[in-house]
């Protein structure tokens, strides 16, 4: 299996689906904009999200992937049948549960998560019914998660990576054609989520089946196998939770802030995760099962390679992404949001939350590289204790920074958070000497740094001023960003060609 080749397809689906994204939330501005019912519907969907990230794509597949690697590896196909099986079972008895309690537990939920609704009755009222159609969404994608992690250890990323473009889709239609017909519109943007939840089940399925590792609920007492999963997710759950209860205080924090904070965060770090699907997720997505499948046969040098393949491939991609958000914010959100409802003042405030989210893309997507070191070895402890420290750090840097620069010093705190996790990872990867560094990084960061130069000059007098953009029409702002975009990409890629960078220099392969 070529990996380059993998990551190229895992971010190209992705690239569809984020693509899809941006449409969907170009709808949501330019319908709804940045008011009391995007406040309400961004905190409902934040819930759901929120167990999502900690159940399906967090603790359940850290948890998961390695074990059924393993499986894969050393066992019968039989075997590792079973262990889905069981696996399965044990999940969809608890997510039914957690949805159930979730929908009677609506309004004591959102007064936990957003206190500060509580002193608007409609807006609060709003929140607790959009979250009681959103919530079970978490029981269809954690599923949906279980699915992807069997078909990401048997080579099918592509598959996983295009999955979310239904959500988006769901979005978009429900957006267009449902709003009209609901009381208040807002209403049909939780049924999207709950209507995306199940095509994404749905859309897996066949290619399971094709496998002929479609899961089956078995209720007898589950295998070993199925036993570590769950003993793995204990402090699986408790690691990714850490990370997941700082976004929630950031809320929190939030829902005090002035009418539209909310929205302008939600709005910033969407922009923000486009390069994070597009390189972090998709890297971890491929270096789990690769990295579990090479300690599982003892090859510490391949894993320390494979690490090392990823980092620079991070660093590469990941630092010209960072400069071009914080260069190109207000072209970026002018293009995509400044429509309809959102005003000349949302721009602004967006745009305070991207450049300080910016200033930690780096580390947010080193953590999907790095972790994966140790969940692969089935160690997930230490991530945790790093997870620890990483929330104290985060919320004290909130109290200092909200009340100077209210909702941007919550975005700065997450990004600068972020970048103290990368750190204490790599530094526990490197004392524990898991991963050794493969010579010429002195050279290659060198290199990486003289073409950021030469784009980031292209890029500030490309762009022009901030308020120009607001002068323009909507065609013309987008004419204008493609080819400064291009422009930027182009300065970038050449100086590096000159520098002798060449694509094959990246091409890895690797077992399946």
């Amino acid at each position: 299996m070529n990996l380059l080749k993998t990551l190229a397809t895992v971010s190209g689906m992705t690239l569809i689906s984020r693509i899809l994204g941006f449409i969907r939330d170009v709808l949501i501005a330019r319908i709804f904009g940045a008011g009391i019912a995007t406040d309400a519907f961004f905190v409902a969907f934040r819930i759901p999200n929120l167990l999502r990230r900690l159940f399906a794509e967090g603790a359940f597949s850290q948890a998961f992937v390695p074990i059924l690697a393993e499986y894969k590896n050393r066992r019968t196909s039989e075997e590792t049948h079973e262990l889905i099986n069981h696996v399965t079972t044990l999940l969809s008895i608890a997510l039914f549960l957690v949805t159930l309690i979730g929908i009677i537990a609506a309004p004591f939920i959102i007064y936990v998560s957003a206190p500060g609704f509580a002193a608007s009755p409609q807006k609060f009222e709003l929140t607790v019914a959009l979250l009681q159609i959103t919530f079970p969404y978490i029981l269809f994608i954690s599923l949906v998660a279980l699915a992807g992690g069997i078909l990401n250890t048997h080579g099918k990323f592509s598959v996983p990576a295009l999955t979310p473009a239904l959500l988006n889709l769901s979005f978009i239609g429900c957006a267009l054609w449902l709003a009209p017909f609901m009381n208040p519109p807002v209403l049909a943007l939780a049924w999207a989520v709950f209507i995306g939840g199940m095509l994404q089940l749905a859309f897996q399925a066949p290619f399971l089946i094709r496998l002929k590792l479609m899961p089956r609920l078995r209720l007898k007492s589950p295998d070993t196998g199925a036993w570590r999963v769950l003993k793995q997710m204990g402090p699986a759950v408790f690691g990714v939770s850490i990370g997941q209860l700082s976004l929630l205080i950031n809320t929190i924090f939030a829902s005090f802030l002035i009418t539209g904070s909310v929205s302008w965060l939600y709005y910033a770090d969407r922009l923000m995760e486009f390069p994070a699907g597009l390189l972090g997720v998709a890297l971890g997505t491929i270096l789990l099962p690769s990295l579990s499948r090479h300690y599982a046969d003892n090859s510490t040098e391949e894993y320390s390679r494979l690490l090392d393949w990823g980092l620079r491939l991070t660093m590469l991609l990941t630092l010209p992404a960072a400069l071009a958000l914080a260069l190109l914010a207000t072209p970026l959100i002018t293009t995509l949001f400044y429509h309809g409802e959102f005003s000349v003042n949302d721009v602004w405030m967006t745009r305070n939350a991207l450049v300080a989210y910016s200033l930690g893309l780096l580390g947010l997507i080193l953590v999907k590289v790095l972790a994966p070191g140790f969940y692969a070895r089935q160690n997930i402890k230490t991530p945790v204790k790093i997870a620890i420290i990483t929330l104290i750090a985060t919320q004290l840097m909130n109290l200092a920074f909200i009340i100077p620069l209210r909702h941007t010093g919550l975005a700065l705190s997450i990004g600068l958070g972020a970048c103290l996790n990368a750190g204490l990872l790599y530094y526990k990867l490197r004392s524990q000497q898991i991963y050794q560094p493969q010579p010429g990084w002195a050279i290659f960061m060198t290199k990486v740094l003289v073409a950021l130069t030469a784009m980031g000059g292209i890029l500030w007098f490309a762009s022009g001023s901030d308020a120009s953009w607001l002068l323009i029409s909507a065609l013309e702002r987008a004419t204008r960003l493609a080819w400064v975009v291009i422009a930027g990409a182009l300065s970038y890629f050449a100086m590096l060609w000159l520098l002798g960078f060449r694509l094959r220099n990246f091409t890895r392969r690797d077992a399946t």
